[in-house]
């Protein structure tokens, strides 16, 4: 690596004078190429496997002596620091592979020229040695969980592989991303039951459309260069109709983490409205990202889809405080 490609500037959408701006320039791309001066991305590749992994929790052993809600027990953290940490390198090794396929597409997009690759900062066989061992570390914490569990994960690996192509094909990649960002929904419930449930695809679904809202705010910032490169979004499709669109999506969102955990007490015979009533301060978050939105304007849009971080928590709040719910609650 050259002088020259060691002083590539952060690229627009990174969060500025970040921890990664203080490690030595040699590891600077690849820490780039992991996005780990974006950690947004890796706060909601994680919350649906908090969310799974408490509606999990929410099912099992109620109204027993000594039942816990989720994080009650010294096991329920050990899956938190497994899944956290699989959240940070299988984003990362999302996002090299995603950069190894897009990086001709990302040469021509004002936001993305300066990502490791096309900026020449790292070279697609050293992209490609980094995604392997990034791969690796994904499969030493997968095979810490149950054997469903590592099968469930080792399928999502078609999701991922079939990801950066779907923007050239269909005016809806968000949707693809939406069925690959969540799948964490279904292993933190398989990691903590051995098995998905009803209730927990109903989440998986509601995870699935609040990433179509998400995420197609996040393409809003990008829509003027996608037209020039032929890059196909949602964003695109809706145009000045956005709004509508995502207010929908995140209803549909809220609805069905509602079913959710309306589906969690049918399945243990255990009531208490309390649940529901923790989804609401998620719907206002959701609903204030739709009202101030500003569809043709990109640093608005970057600041809502971060905003996502702060909806994710007040959902996995919910979820958790259904888990203490249902567990405290006589069948």
């Amino acid at each position: 690596m050259n002088d020259q490609t060691q002083s590539i500037a952060a690229p627009a959408d990174a969060i500025p004078r970040s921890w990664v701006e203080r490690t030595p320039p040699d590891w600077q791309p690849y820490l780039r190429l992991a996005r780990l001066d974006r950690p947004i991305g890796t706060w909601l590749l994680f919350w649906p496997c908090v969310f799974g992994l408490a509606l999990g929790r929410a099912v099992s052993g109620g109204g027993q002596p000594g039942a816990t809600g989720f994080l009650g027990t010294l096991h329920d953290w050990w899956l938190l620091a497994l899944f956290a940490a699989g959240a940070v390198v299988m984003r990362g090794a999302g996002c090299t592979y995603n950069d190894i396929v897009d990086r001709d597409i990302d040469a021509q997009v004002a936001r993305t020229r300066g990502r490791p690759i096309p900026s020449g900062a790292v070279s697609v066989k050293q992209a490609a040695i980094f995604l392997a061992v990034q791969c690796v570390i994904g499969l030493a914490i997968l095979l810490c969980l149950n054997w469903f569990a590592v099968a469930l994960g080792a399928a999502s690996l078609i999701l991922i592989a079939i990801y950066p192509f779907m923007k050239r094909v269909t005016w809806w990649p968000q949707a693809w991303l939406g069925l690959t960002f969540n799948w964490g929904a279904l292993l933190g419930y398989a990691a903590m039951r051995g098995h998905v449930s009803p209730a927990d695809i109903i989440l998986y679904i509601g995870c699935f459309f609040w990433t179509l809202g998400y995420d197609t705010i996040y393409a809003l910032q990008d829509v003027e260069d996608d037209a020039l490169v032929g890059v196909k979004s949602t964003a695109r499709l809706f145009g000045a109709h956005s709004r509508t669109w995502i207010v929908f999506f995140y209803s549909a969102a809220f609805v069905l983490f509602g079913f959710a955990i309306g589906f969690a007490t049918l399945q243990t015979r255990r009531a208490n409205n309390w649940s529901l009533i923790c989804l609401v301060p998620a719907l206002f978050h959701l609903m204030w990202q739709a009202r101030v939105l500003e569809h043709d304007n990109p640093p608005n849009c970057l600041r809502l889809f971060r905003a996502n971080r702060d909806a994710g928590a007040l959902i996995a709040g919910a979820f958790i405080a259904t888990s203490w719910l249902l567990q405290l609650t006589p069948p």
